[in-house]
């Protein structure tokens, strides 16, 4: 199996079970968010919300009860009352000056000694017992708690729905005096819920305890009855007898709802919050292509580093394969490639090849005399000369121990012998450091000219021939082969 085909099969392999891996780790958490979406919906996310939003209505409504509290305890208040309320317009500007102060659509006062209606645009009536709009008045005088949150129509503006604080004023004395307070607009409430609905993405409404939609978004069209939405009926019965509740019921296109219900007693009405089960499925298949992707992006990550990775591998092991590594010339496990490569480009443009045998002159006397390291460094500085007086396109080979091959294409017998002839004089001319030593060396050298249809190993047998008749005649020199 050639190397290519295993870095491909491995690549595959490393492809393969990385997408099996993420595959697996990304549906496995998708089907288990799934699996308990309907538990973490019912019992921990919607109940949060819904406590959130309780927490912020408490809040929004600490201001108003507040500024009712301290009307109540003003003596300014107290005195008037207590001294005959001489004077409507004094109470009419202070109810006046607090509506502005404060933003509130409305601030009154109501006496219990003469049941008048005090607003800021001055008595606006007279409050009955026998009114049934008036029978809040007479349930707060009634009443042991400092105050109360009423929603109910204003009476100065009948078409206009308000949320009123309703304190009660008593003198120094304990005496009950008359009721005092604040009114804030349903629309305000109604702002808030279109916050809590953008901020926690889910539908938020309240209902009163006969289970009619009192609050809602101004955008949504909630039915106006529990028991009036379909699929819903099944429960109203049970969210509206319960302080709080998590319930779900299936809508007639099929989607699950669930339901968060919690009474809110200063309005005595119920909140609502509800999400269905395709909105929070929606984010969960997000959430899984977001991982899908992430997990694509870093098998493409890891697939990049290992190309590089193996590639870099490759090279080392190709260059550690085919080269040798004292002398970087190629070795002879890889001659036979090159030399039918030149060979082919020769024939192509119809020129010649040759080659040259080059050997060490008592190569065993160095060895012998300073070491194999000092033989190793003749080895190399041999092999680095002919490198600089040969060819870019020429090809060194070792071939033995201290024994080269220099493969030149377009290339004679004649220029091969005349190149020979450079190498052997600029090694001559040269020595070798070694410590204190100069190493002086000589070389042998044979020439051959390849024959047409002449295999390889006898052109290497015939350029052998040459060398050996240049060690017979005395070494240190060039003998071309016949």
């Amino acid at each position: 199996m050639t190397m290519q085909r295993r870095k491909f099969l491995f690549v595959l392999t490393l492809t393969a079970l990385m997408i099996v891996g993420f595959l697996a780790t990304s549906l496995t958490s998708y089907f288990v968010a799934r699996d308990s979406l309907s538990r973490n919906i019912s019992e921990q996310m919607l109940p949060l919300t819904s406590d959130n939003i309780y927490s912020e209505i408490q809040r929004d409504l600490l201001r108003p009860i507040l500024i009712s509290s301290l009307m109540a305890s003003d003596t300014f208040v107290q005195d008037w009352s207590s001294s005959g309320e001489v004077d409507a317009e004094r109470i009419r500007l202070y109810l006046r000056e607090i509506q502005q102060e404060y933003g509130t659509i409305t601030a009154f006062f109501v006496s219990d000694r003469t049941h008048s209606y005090y607003h800021p645009d001055g008595i606006i009536k007279t409050v009955d017992a026998d009114n049934p709009d008036d029978a809040w008045y007479f349930r707060v005088r009634d009443m042991r708690e400092p105050y109360e949150i009423n929603v109910d129509t204003d009476t100065a503006d009948r078409t206009r729905l308000s949320i009123f604080i309703n304190y009660r004023v008593l003198d120094s004395d304990g005496n009950y005096l008359g009721v005092t307070g604040v009114g804030l607009s349903v629309s305000a409430v109604t702002r808030l819920i279109d916050s809590y609905q953008e901020r926690y993405g889910r539908q938020i409404y309240f209902v009163d305890r006969e289970g009619r939609v009192a609050l809602n978004q101004a955008s949504n069209a909630v039915a106006q009855r529990l028991q009036e939405r379909p699929g819903m009926e099944v429960i109203a019965t049970q969210i509206l007898t319960t302080p709080s509740a998590s319930l779900s019921y299936v809508r007639s296109d099929g989607q699950t709802v669930y339901v968060n219900s919690r009474l809110v007693p200063e309005f005595n009405w119920y909140l609502m919050v509800e999400e269905n089960d395709g909105a929070a499925e929606e984010r969960i298949e997000t959430t899984l292509l977001i991982n899908i992707a992430l997990s694509l992006a870093i098998m493409a990550l890891v697939l990049l580093i290992a190309h590089f990775t193996l590639k870099s591998y490759q090279g080392r092991l190709e260059q550690m394969a085919t080269t040798d590594s004292l002398t970087g010339a190629a070795n002879r496990h890889v001659f036979d490639t090159i030399f039918d490569q030149v060979l082919r480009s020769a024939r192509r443009r119809n020129k010649q090849v040759a080659l040259i045998s080059i050997d060490i002159d008592h190569f065993k006397d160095v060895n012998d005399t300073f070491g194999h390291q000092a033989g190793d460094l003749v080895i190399r500085f041999v092999a680095d000369v002919i490198r600089t007086h040969s060819r870019e396109a020429d090809t060194l080979c070792r071939w033995g121990g201290e024994e080269f091959l220099l493969l030149l294409g377009d290339c004679t017998s004649d220029e091969a012998a005349e190149r020979a002839e450079v190498i052997r004089k600029a090694v001559k001319k040269q020595s070798v450091n070694f410590g204190r030593e100069d190493i002086r060396v000589t070389l042998s050298c044979g020439v051959a000219q390849y024959r047409s249809g002449e295999e390889l190993f006898t052109l290497i047998a015939r350029v052998d021939s040459a060398l050996y008749r240049a060690k017979n005649e005395g070494r240190d020199r060039v003998i071309v082969a016949a």
